[in-house]
């Protein structure tokens, strides 16, 4: 319908860049219907967050659901870790698998794990999924030093991982954010000069985090944690017909 407007250019799915990573922190088979019913070509993958699986009624079908648009489903990294604390990881992994999950996140944000560990996991794992792994730390007191987050990254990519997430939790409050929400923007510029963008996928809950990326890296920047009713609201950012990128973009 509005093919006249000349609109910033978007990658088309499968996307390896421009990536709209959800978070389901709980919804039903009911919402997840209507939410895709004008979503789901902007949906890359979505990941039913932190353990909310574990508590979820009718879950397969859910992952189910997703699966029949072509969406693929991880579990949150919380419950990976989980599984991991209580020597749970084959029982783990025999889920994903009964799921017919393609992709498997794995995280250390708060279950520490040996850096050797975590890359000979990572090794392993994407010899079978899409691995994501995750750098940066889910308690705001902890603070790692810029060339720590590099180090640990470029080991993961290396390793294997599809994608790597730079922390920044549901709040958007922790890891590559201050307290109050704003990007750490030294950090992010450290990070980037070392490791191509398109090999990260950003955590950007909250709208100024979005635009900031988006201005930054442009309109197929990765993004990750979306709120489900936020995508199509991501989307205009992206394209420029939201007043905080419109400016930008045209």
């Amino acid at each position: 319908m509005f093919e006249f407007l000349t609109l910033p250019e978007r990658t088309t799915k499968p996307r390896e860049s421009g990536l709209t990573h959800v978070l389901d922190k709980g919804y039903s088979l009911d919402q997840v219907r209507q939410f895709l019913e004008v979503a789901r070509h902007d949906v890359d993958i979505v990941k039913l967050g932190w353990g909310t699986a574990v508590v979820t009624p009718n879950v397969k079908e859910k992952i189910e659901l997703y699966h029949s648009y072509d969406i693929p489903v991880c579990f949150g990294g919380t419950l990976f870790e989980a599984c991991l604390r209580q020597n749970k990881l084959e029982e783990y992994l025999r889920t994903v698998r009964a799921c017919g999950m393609e992709c498997i996140e794995v995280s250390d944000g708060t279950v520490a794990m040996h850096e050797d560990d975590k890359i000979a996991l990572i090794k392993r794992l994407t010899k079978e999924f899409r691995v994501l792994s995750e750098v940066g730390s889910k308690d705001a007191e902890v603070v790692i030093a810029p060339y720590k987050w590099v180090d640990a990254i470029k080991r993961e990519l290396e390793a294997g991982a599809w994608k790597v997430i730079t922390e920044g939790r549901e709040s958007g409050t922790v890891g590559i954010y201050q307290a109050g929400a704003d990007v750490k923007e030294g950090l992010i510029d450290e990070i980037v000069n070392a490791v191509s963008a398109e090999n990260l996928l950003f955590e950007a809950p909250i709208k100024s985090q979005q635009t900031w990326f988006i201005k930054k890296f442009g309109a197929n920047v990765n993004l990750g944690n979306i709120p489900p009713e936020e995508v199509i609201s991501v989307e205009t950012l992206r394209v420029g017909v939201r007043g905080d990128t419109l400016l930008h973009f045209h």
